[in-house]
């Protein structure tokens, strides 16, 4: 919800994936990739990643690319290229290879989408790796609906929140779009919540409360219920995943 100083060293953190790295086939290597914590599904889990300590066993890191191989520099070589050396690299090491799926896109896309995953990136197979810029050559096909929304304010409960208030800027405006309140657990509320430490704030930063009008996103907050609401100075974002509208209730 907060970005990570990129200059903080998370060695300590993940020391399957540490292991896993020394075993690959070069003495020096620059990888494109991602730790990913499997769930209980086999699917890739954000709150598994994020309480880490009590997750370690499913911890894996998945290499995408190769960018620099003992003084080789494969930044402007093609993806195949890159892609069969970096399955030399990883081979026999505890560093799980993310390769491409057979097929055309429209039944990779519905593998995927069975799968219930979120999505998939196609990438073309002659693309040069292009660091710092978004390429037409590399697609991100997002399967559900998820957008990123700035935190203005929660209503409180379980000891911590309850319900998180979450809108989007028109301008300088911050336009409430929803309350979020399910995917939370335990231990999600408690670090989301000490995340409000220094922002709290006396005034609704929503231009449009109250208002009980219904978006696509979900419901409003009325004139009654903003009594029950603790508003934010607007410095947090969340990716938020959404589907349709619930039935009218206590929200």
């Amino acid at each position: 919800m907060v970005p990570l100083d990129s200059s903080e060293d998370l060695t300590a953190d993940y020391p399957a994936v540490r292991s896993a790295v020394a075993g690959i086939r070069a003495e020096r290597a620059i990888l494109d990739g991602e730790i990913v914590a499997v769930g209980e599904h086999g699917r890739p889990s954000f709150q598994a990643l994020q309480y880490r300590t009590a997750h370690q066993a499913s911890i894996a890191y998945y290499a995408f690319d190769l960018l620099h191989v003992d003084g080789a520099d494969l930044v402007g070589r093609p993806l195949d290229e890159r892609k069969a050396r970096l399955r030399e690299v990883v081979a026999g090491s505890g560093v799980l290879l993310s390769d491409g799926l057979p097929g055309d896109a429209g039944s990779v896309t519905e593998a995927v989408r069975r799968l219930g995953l979120e999505g998939v990136v196609a990438k073309r197979r002659a693309s040069l790796y292009e660091p710092g810029r978004r390429s037409g050559a590399w697609v991100k096909l997002k399967l559900d609906k998820q957008q990123e929304f700035v935190v203005g304010g929660y209503r409180p409960g379980y000891g911590t929140l309850d319900t998180l208030l979450v809108g989007y800027y028109e301008g300088t405006d911050l336009i409430f779009a929803s309350k979020v309140r399910a995917g939370f657990t335990p231990h999600v509320r408690a670090d989301v919540f000490r995340r409000f430490d220094g922002l709290h704030a006396r005034r609704c930063p929503f231009v449009n409360l109250p208002s009980s009008r219904t978006s696509h996103w979900g419901w409003g907050v009325t004139a009654d219920q903003m009594s029950e609401m603790r508003w934010l100075k607007p410095q947090l974002v969340a990716q938020v995943r959404s589907g349709p509208p619930s039935t009218p209730g206590r929200r």
